[in-house]
């Protein structure tokens, strides 16, 4: 895509750029996914306590109440971009940073919640699956879910980056032949789409100027 396109997209902030995006294929790429548009200026989409707690909901993870502080948003941040350089230098075959796997390593360290199987008189029962995590438990299962991504060979050769260079989202392409060249084919494959079209339309248009 010509980027003299792509600098008219770039200064457009809408909604939809700011939602939180849930279709990257796992937990941890839906946490990368938090920062929109790392190919031209960031747009911050996990920018407050109620955006976490909104992520969390998207995801499926319940964090205690008290848990939810600005440190651990500015820990889950952090967190966030040591997860995108990992992702990135598996997709552009490339070595992470070091400080990017000791972060990440330590984070996963505490031990996430084990559901445990209990019997009643009715049968059995899992007790504990639905407890509400802490701040490090929440970090944990993050990074956890990132190390099943990588040790999977299916799924780290699946790891995509969006075509767009305004865009560059990290996303597991698990369709047949995995041709898929965008992170969303509503999103930024229509954008790519009309760009074309309006080169097209322009190039035509010159070149009836100069006859």
């Amino acid at each position: 895509m010509d980027s003299s396109t792509e600098q008219v997209a770039r200064v457009r902030v809408t909604a939809g750029l700011r939602a939180l995006r849930f279709d990257g294929g796992s937990l941890a790429l839906n946490l990368v996914a938090s920062l929109a548009r790392r190919g031209s200026t960031p747009i911050e989409r996990l920018g407050t306590l109620d955006r976490l707690r909104e992520w969390c909901d998207g995801v499926g993870l319940r964090l205690r109440d008290e848990a939810v502080t600005d440190g651990l948003h500015t820990e889950l941040r952090t967190l966030r971009e040591a997860a995108y350089d990992v992702v990135a230098a598996a997709v552009h075959g490339r070595a992470p940073a070091a400080a990017s796997i000791a972060l990440l390593n330590e984070r996963a360290r505490p031990a996430p919640p084990q559901p445990l199987l209990r019997a009643t008189g009715a049968g059995v029962e899992v007790d504990g699956a639905d407890r509400p995590l802490t701040g490090r438990e929440l970090q944990s299962v993050v990074v956890r879910d990132l190390i099943a991504v990588l040790g999977d060979p299916e799924r780290r050769g699946a790891l995509r980056a969006c075509d767009s260079s305004l865009c560059t989202m990290i996303y597991l392409d698990l369709t047949p032949g995995r041709r898929r060249r965008w992170c969303s084919m509503r999103l930024c494959g229509n954008s790519a789409k009309a760009a074309k079209h309006r080169q097209r339309r322009a190039a035509a248009e010159g070149s009836r100027g100069d006859r």
